[in-house]
C-alpha cells in the first residue's frame, strides 16, 4: 500500500508540473490529453467554466511569464488527489504577481486527470 501511494504521489507530482508547463506554454493539446471531460474551473476574475471554455481560454496568447510554483501541498485519498500550492509569475508590464491554486485530480479507468481548479491572483 505505501508503494502505491509513494507512487501515486510522485504521478501526481510530474503532473502537476505538467500542467503548470502547459498554463506557461498554452499547450491546449497537453490540456485536452490531461483533463477529464467533466473538467471545471474558477478563474481568478471569479467566472466559471468548463472544459471546452478552459481549452479556449488556454488557446488565447499566454501573457504572463516565469510561472513557477511554491509551498505545493500534494494530499492523495484512494482515487482523488489534491493540490495546494502558491505561484510567483511575471506580468506583461514586468512587474511580479502571485497566486494561489487548489486542483483535484480523480483516478479514472487506472489514469490520473484533472476534475477541477480554482485559481487566485494576487
Amino acid at each position: 500500500m505505501q508503494a502505491t501511494i509513494a507512487s501515486d504521489l510522485e504521478t501526481i507530482r510530474e503532473l502537476n508540473a505538467d500542467y503548470i508547463r502547459s498554463v506557461q506554454n498554452g499547450d491546449v493539446r497537453r490540456f485536452d490529453e490531461i483533463l477529464a471531460p467533466d473538467f471545471v474551473c474558477t478563474n481568478p476574475d471569479g467566472s466559471f467554466v468548463d472544459r471546452a471554455g478552459f481549452l479556449a481560454q488556454t488557446a488565447r496568447p499566454v501573457t504572463i511569464s516565469d510561472l513557477t510554483t511554491h509551498d505545493v501541498d500534494i494530499r492523495v485519498m484512494g482515487d482523488v488527489a489534491i493540490i495546494h500550492a502558491r505561484t510567483t509569475y511575471r506580468r506583461p508590464d514586468g512587474e511580479p504577481g502571485g497566486g494561489r491554486y487548489t486542483d483535484v485530480w480523480a483516478r479514472r479507468d487506472g489514469r490520473w486527470l484533472a476534475v477541477a481548479a480554482h485559481v487566485t491572483r494576487a
